[in-house]
């Protein structure tokens, strides 16, 4: 009798120690020379401020693997990530749908190569990105080659911090009843914000069993476009790494994801201070790194008794144009990087006519993911610039209590604004490649996907308890 209860003893331990854990990084910064990626202008790269970097955390549970990636790009087109997911198989065995990768929006990247492309690039540009755009996805997977083989026994520490001080809706209601995109700072003209921010930032420890730090995964509902200037950058993102890793030790890995951020970033209207800079972008990072550093100080450890994934790929039909319209967007493209470029709002328009033509009627695949680590954390991943409402509703309606949205993950279609935006007009909705409610129908996809792993979790600790 006292062997089996110490054999059942020894179970529950092995159990409960079963999560094992690795975290690794990558660095993906392009040479001097190359284009930077963010605009609708062409601008070449001075030089680094800090690297850029592919992370990855990978983690298993009784034999199921799991990977997030998160790199230093403005975004990255699904044929990159999905190229990243085949190599990452081959060496790990690690499923396609088993793999997150996301971009974490920082705009002093470069520029990935796609067609068509908005930046018109062309000679010494062009082979460079061609060159860096072919590297890419094995640099990607060696993130995640790495952290695969630095597996070891972990724990989980997670909870939700929030931030009320550095996110601001960049969208207006303004005098005269319109809706205004980042109007000038003490504009008299506002008359008060047409959304809200999301303050949330899940966190997610990694450690040892010794409470060493492997990784941190913090996520937070911001644009990253705070540095400005023409060197290479991971922007605020990489000040909060740096004082985590102050904190917990230069063996950590601090992984960032943007949460729904579409129609959020860091400009502030009520002040006249400027707000782009190396300092500022540090500023935010250390505000962040502190919110970080006290939720891991009282996150309790989650038990991870297994591990959940469920994938589901949308086909989002595309909006139409006149033969006119394809032309004038045409001509406009052709304006990009000549002395005269055509005005902004027009290449914006442009360059979203010329990418829906060129897929000759072709629906967009919209990947929505979810991964599940136990029964209270969850992933969510959606690959556009969501809209902040999406990330407050799905936080609020998910049946676990963690629930971290990363946008810009396993696809790049840009803007994906809520209904209610549409009429109201401005950037977003003129830069969407979506039709009105495809955000929505990514939302639903997302819960009914969450609600389904919870549920089949509900079963199955009913059925391990019979």
């Amino acid at each position: 009798m006292r062997l089996f209860v110490f054999l059942l003893l020894l179970a529950g331990t092995a159990s409960a120690e079963g999560l094992r854990a690795g975290a690794a990084q990558v660095v993906i910064t392009p040479p001097k020379g190359a284009p930077m990626a963010g605009y609708y202008s062409s601008r070449v790269a001075e030089g680094t401020h800090d690297d850029l970097h592919a992370k990855a955390i990978v983690f298993e549970k009784d034999g199921v693997k799991v990977a997030l990636v998160a790199c230093d790009l403005v975004n990255l087109p699904r044929p990159i990530s999905q190229m990243a997911r085949q190599i990452i198989q081959q060496k790990t065995g690690i499923l396609p749908n088993h793999i997150m990768i996301s971009a974490t929006h920082d705009h002093t990247g470069p520029v990935i190569l796609t067609v068509p492309s908005r930046y018109n690039l062309q000679g010494e540009m062009l082979r460079i990105t061609q060159i860096y755009t072919e590297a890419l996805p094995k640099l990607i997977a060696e993130s995640v080659i790495s952290a695969n083989a630095h597996l070891q026994p972990a724990q989980i520490r997670s909870a939700i911090g929030r931030e009320n001080s550095l996110a601001f809706n960049r969208r207006y209601f303004m005098k005269d009843g319109t809706v205004g995109w980042n109007p000038r700072k003490l504009n008299p003209n506002i008359l008060r914000p047409a959304g809200p921010t999301d303050p949330s930032i899940p966190v997610v420890y990694v450690e040892t069993l010794t409470g060493e730090g492997i990784a941190s995964y913090v996520n937070f509902a911001m644009h990253q476009d705070t540095t400005g200037g023409l060197n290479f950058s991971a922007d605020y993102s990489y000040a909060l790494g740096k004082v985590l890793q102050m904190a917990k030790g230069d063996q950590l890995t601090s992984m960032f994801t943007i949460g729904c951020a579409g129609n959020v970033n860091h400009l502030d209207v009520t002040r006249k201070e400027p707000q782009s800079s190396y300092g500022e972008a540090a500023r935010i990072g250390a505000v962040l790194a502190g919110d970080v550093l006290k939720v891991i100080q009282r996150a309790p450890v989650v038990p991870v008794e297994q591990i959940r994934v469920s994938s589901k790929i949308l086909k989002l039909d595309l909006p139409s144009f006149t033969p006119e319209e394809i032309a004038w967007a045409r001509r406009t493209q052709a304006t990009v990087g000549t002395p005269k470029p055509a005005p902004f709002y027009d290449l914006v328009r442009a360059a979203k006519i010329i990418e829906i033509d060129d897929r000759h009627g072709k629906p967009f695949d919209a990947e929505v993911q979810i991964i599940a680590l136990g029964d209270e954390i969850a992933f969510v991943s959606f690959p556009g610039e969501m809209f902040t409402e999406f990330g407050i509703t799905l936080k609020e309606d998910s049946p676990f209590p963690i629930t971290i949205a990363a946008e810009l993950a396993n696809g790049a279609l840009g803007y994906i604004p809520n209904q209610e935006a549409y009429p109201q007009g401005a950037y977003e909705v003129m830069s969407t490649r979506l039709k009105p409610g495809a955000g929505e129908e990514l939302m639903n996809s997302a819960l009914n996907q969450l609600f389904t792993l919870s549920q089949h979790s509900v079963e199955a600790h009913a059925a391990a308890s019979r």
